[in-house]
């Protein structure tokens, strides 16, 4: 409106003095229609790179809400599930450095849809296994399954072998045994995964120079803010989606459900979580289609034609002109180039702040990525919730949480104008809160389930010895039982027993998840040995405090996550304003190079190889072998998915405060200098008002890799 208004005002003011020149009408007409043109196109390039913001982070978040399901139906170890989950960032860094610098020489918005396109096919790839190997088979006893087959649960008839003997022997002998177990399957998964971050390695270095180059000097900063903040939502829906789907069985609209014996309460229930990559697969496509349309260069506004106060990015990027593009080649060799190259990494190595801040990044990095992975089967499995109410939770309450504490970090910078010195406090003291908030989780545990020869003997006592040896007793002495076989059934003292064999029951009636089993010598034991009792199916229920300590653990981990990610927005800070100008860009490329490598890719693993050694009873693949855990040590699991996580914290927090000395140090020098002439240093730590106005590095640093799936 002001820029009309003084349009209007100069024309009138001519025309009372000199007739109307109509050439210079035309020219602003003209003018005039270019920048209509040019805000209308950068404001459909924004919508659509908002909405492949959001296909993006729906797809990645919803990812980390399968991780148990996978595992379930794969039957793998988390340690193989942690490789699944890095294969998104080596993809990543395959093309990382081609799409960087050839990018911005080609038609960026149709890299960006081509992009899109990869991305697709890689989600669609992920659900495929899906469809080639059969349908999804539990372990369960065949009175439970409708079976018109009288057997009893305890096979005390010597010549008849066990049912899991059967089986086995029938498997192997099958052809089709390794494609029905899926026991390589997996691998289109990782395969999917990794064509996920070809696929979005162009969107967030592209699309961000892209509205930087055509956006209003004034408006790139709001538009870069509103593509982040769409970026956050997209984690929301994706953990959503996540619950929904954990609902629904693996085989819906193959399989009469009615014969399913199992419930999304079971621990070997697989929710359909192929459903949620074809539905993020179509929208990612969606996502794609705009780009095709984009023209590869838009009309710059006049403001910034001949602006030499332009953005960092822009003096960097060329004009598309062919005698300036000639010139600088002759002018720029490649050999020039190389030999600047060792001196800037040594330059940027030297800085003791940034090598600093860096390692603690790597650091912090892991413990996040760790925590945020595992986060659904750490809550599955201590608290006894299924996988539907966890990914709700997680999407409905964390990820907001993880927003509010961005946001604020950015509006306390703004407000109070703080300098690199109470930036590097901020993030300090938003790590040590975080964790030592994250330390009271050690006492929100529940305690193991009571599970006959596993975490209690079958006379009621805790148990200490091998479970292996101590999972038949001499009430089911008797029967001709398989230590490997996972069919629990909960009986009425409140004991989960492996199976109705292991139970000693002798009979049983009706069908389905209506099944009771009568005559279980191993159920009247405890309180009365000379009664036998009954069970139903599925496992008993954890203790009457374990949903109590549900919901503390609920609140403390939403105020940690909150605390923990107000000190994003001052840690970039800090990383940029203690960097040499012409070093930024390199900086934080070096940067998101080590976050990824050093952290993204091998947290996941580690933390699952950890993870795994604290498993209780592992599941059998139909044709022999390990298959995912049934049931985990829920103290282990505690101490050491919990404790991981503060050691690396802890570790993080020792390098934060060593570049908080480091900056005290230099403030100090800096104050001296300046006593004595009155300069002042790159990193001073005085306030400066031109430190948080009209930069667009302090908006793109509220944004790390995978910030919304992270957190």
């Amino acid at each position: 409106m002001e820029i009309s208004s003084k349009e209007n005002t100069h024309f009138f003011s001519n025309n009372t003095i000199l007739p109307v020149d109509r050439s210079s009408f035309k020219s602003e007409s003209s003018a005039s229609k270019e920048k209509q043109s040019c805000c209308g196109g950068i404001k459909i390039f924004l919508g659509a790179l908002s909405f492949v913001y959001f296909a993006k982070a729906l797809s990645g978040s919803y990812l980390k809400s399968t991780i148990t399901q996978i595992e379930r139906r794969f039957d793998i170890p988390s340690s193989l599930v942690g490789v699944i989950d890095g294969s998104f960032e080596i993809g990543n860094l395959l093309i990382i450095i081609l799409v960087s610098y050839f990018g911005a020489k080609l038609h960026r918005p149709r890299i960006i849809g081509a992009g899109c396109l990869i991305m697709s096919a890689g989600t669609f790839l992920i659900a495929m296994p899906q469809f080639f190997m059969g349908r999804y088979r539990y372990e369960r006893f065949p009175s439970t399954i409708n079976s018109t087959v009288s057997i009893s649960p305890c096979l005390q008839d010597k010549s008849q072998p066990p049912l899991s003997a059967l089986e086995k022997s029938h498997a192997k002998i099958n052809a089709g045994c390794e494609k029905e177990a899926g026991s390589s399957m997996w691998i289109y998964v990782l395969l999917g995964n990794l064509l996920r971050g070809i696929g979005e390695t162009p969107i967030q270095p592209l699309g961000i120079t892209y509205i930087d180059d055509y956006a209003i000097e004034e408006n790139a900063a709001l538009y870069i803010g509103c593509v982040q903040t769409v970026a956050i939502i997209g984690p929301i829906f994706g953990f959503l989606l996540g619950s929904l789907c954990a609902k629904l069985y693996v085989d819906i609209g193959f399989v009469d459900l009615d014969s399913i014996t199992i419930t999304h309460k079971d621990a070997q229930w697989v929710g359909a979580w192929w459903l949620g990559y074809l539905i993020a697969g179509a929208i990612s496509v969606l996502a794609g289609i705009p780009f095709w349309f984009l023209p590869k260069h838009l009309p710059k506004p006049e403001n910034r034609k001949d602006s030499s106060t332009s953005s960092e990015q822009s003096k960097f990027i060329t004009e598309d002109n062919k005698e300036q593009h000639k010139s600088y080649q002759q002018q720029v060799k490649i050999a020039e180039m190389a030999k600047d190259f060792l001196p800037s990494l040594k330059n940027l190595f030297g800085n003791p702040v940034y090598i600093l801040y860096l390692c603690a990044s790597i650091i912090q990095f892991n413990s996040l990525i760790g925590m945020v992975t595992y986060k659904p089967k750490y809550i599955e499995q201590q608290y006894g919730q299924s996988s539907s109410k966890t990914n709700f939770v997680i999407g409905l309450i964390n990820i907001p949480a993880v927003a509010f504490g961005i946001f604020s970090g950015g509006l306390i910078m703004k407000k109070f104008r703080i300098n690199v010195l109470g930036a590097a406090k901020l993030s300090l003291g938003s790590s040590f809160f975080g964790y030592l908030l994250l330390l009271s989780l050690f006492a929100m545990g529940c305690e193991n389930s009571e599970v006959a020869g596993l975490t209690v003997s079958y006379h009621g006592t805790k148990q200490t010895t091998d479970y292996e040896q101590d999972l038949f007793s001499e009430c089911n002495s008797g029967c001709l039982c398989s230590k490997d076989d996972w069919d629990p059934i909960c009986g009425e003292n409140g004991v989960t027993y492996i199976s109705a064999c292991l139970a000693g029951c002798q009979a049983s009636n009706g069908s389905g998840k209506n099944t009771v089993f009568f005559n279980c010598s191993c159920v009247g034991t405890l309180e009365s040995p000379s009664r036998s009792s009954s069970a139903v199916v599925g496992p008993c229920q954890k203790g009457n405090e374990c949903p109590k300590m549900f919901l503390y653990f609920l609140v403390v981990s939403v105020i940690t996550s909150y605390t923990l990610s107000v000190g994003g927005t001052p840690g970039y800070i800090l990383l940029l304003r203690c960097i040499k100008p012409h070093l930024k860009s390199f900086a934080l490329g070096i940067y998101t190079l080590a976050i990824r490598v050093l952290a993204g890719i091998p947290a996941p693993v580690y933390f699952g190889v950890a993870i795994d050694t604290t498993c209780l009873k592992w599941g059998s693949k139909r044709c022999g072998g390990r298959g995912a855990c049934r049931l985990y040590d829920s103290s282990a699991l505690r101490y050491v998915y919990l404790g991981l996580t503060l050691v690396l914290g802890t570790v993080s927090i020792f390098f934060s405060v060593a570049v908080l000395w480091v900056l005290r140090k230099r403030s100090s020098l800096q104050e001296e200098t300046l006593s004595s002439n009155g300069e002042r240093g790159t990193c001073g730590t005085k306030s400066r008002k031109d430190n948080f106005v009209n930069s667009d590095h302090l908006i793109q640093t509220t944004y790390w890799p995978e910030k919304e799936t992270r957190l």
